[in-house]
């Protein structure tokens, strides 16, 4: 079948990534999902979808140039950015040189804005992370306009849910995805960014994120919701969501730095048509080996 990929996995056979325009603000994400997997999804199938492209079709978006950062966010950005994450943590955790040698010239202005709302909206202790500070995201969004994660992300699943069943007739289990990685040891699953799932340890914010990558704790896409409830394990919806991030994020650029060097333009130069042009793919449907339902 054609964008149908095989895979050597104790859980799924196959799965498709599905390509579709960029979600702006104020797309009807559920009709979008449905219409997109049509004659690829069945009954007993898993379909994942991105929580950016869904909280950015919500118009779940910031505009950080309307930020006044205080003391506390401008140090954020210019001491402990660029010095604890540059040259401590960074290496610490492992993150590759170029990404911590890019946090040493961490951007004090457009930074401290970014920090300030990473305090006012997820605390001190997603403020101190390097990255999608409690989830907020500035990748494939244009200038200096960040998305937030989706307040009722379940709410979202069932919505698409519902979609795929009324357009469809396919009942099929939906799972929004996000990027950011939980760390596993064992049942122990350590979710620096918050998720709606039972079975995650969250809120610990750096520290999580610090022990995940310190002690080589399996890391996997965080499932931020599933409808219907109850019908996977915990495990289960993290292979599913790393399986469908991985599909997600081929070929994408993988941070902001990447995005604006692909454009080739500055760190708030990306505009609305140039996202338009680029290639996406929010939705992968995921054949299991056994159905789900």
């Amino acid at each position: 079948m054609k964008g149908w990929v095989r895979l050597n996995h104790p859980l799924v056979e196959r799965l498709c990534r599905v390509r579709t325009g960029y979600w702006l603000p104020g797309t009807d994400y559920a009709s979008r999902v449905a219409e997109a997997v049509e004659g690829k999804a069945s009954s007993g199938d898993v379909i994942a979808v991105s929580e950016k492209a869904v909280s950015t079709a919500m118009n779940l978006t910031v505009d950080e140039a309307e930020i006044k950062p205080g003391v506390s966010a401008r140090m954020l950005a210019s001491l402990w950015m660029r010095l604890g994450w540059g040259y401590l943590l960074g290496p610490i955790c492992r993150l590759k040189p170029q990404t911590f040698r890019r946090l040493r010239g961490y951007p004090k202005e457009e930074g401290a804005r970014h920090k300030q709302l990473a305090l006012e909206r997820a605390g001190i202790l997603q403020a101190l992370k390097f990255g999608s500070e409690g989830g907020i995201d500035a990748s494939n969004l244009p200038a200096s306009h960040v998305s937030l994660p989706l307040p009722n992300p379940a709410h979202a699943a069932r919505r698409i849910h519902e979609a795929v069943k009324s357009r469809l007739g396919v009942e099929a289990y939906v799972l929004i995805v996000d990027s950011d990685k939980t760390y596993s040891l064992g049942c122990l699953h350590l979710a620096p960014t918050p998720t709606s799932l039972k079975g995650f340890k969250t809120g610990g914010g750096i520290f999580y994120y610090v022990l995940g990558r310190l002690f080589k704790l399996k890391p996997r896409s965080t499932p931020k919701a599933c409808y219907p409830p109850g019908r996977l394990t915990v495990e289960e919806c993290l292979e599913l969501a790393e399986l469908a991030h991985q599909a997600m994020s081929r070929g994408k650029p993988k941070n902001v730095w990447e995005m604006v060097e692909s454009f080739g333009v500055g760190l708030t130069e990306v505009t609305w048509l140039m996202l338009k042009k680029m290639v996406h793919h929010p939705i992968v449907v995921l054949k299991p080996r056994k159905p789900v339902f």
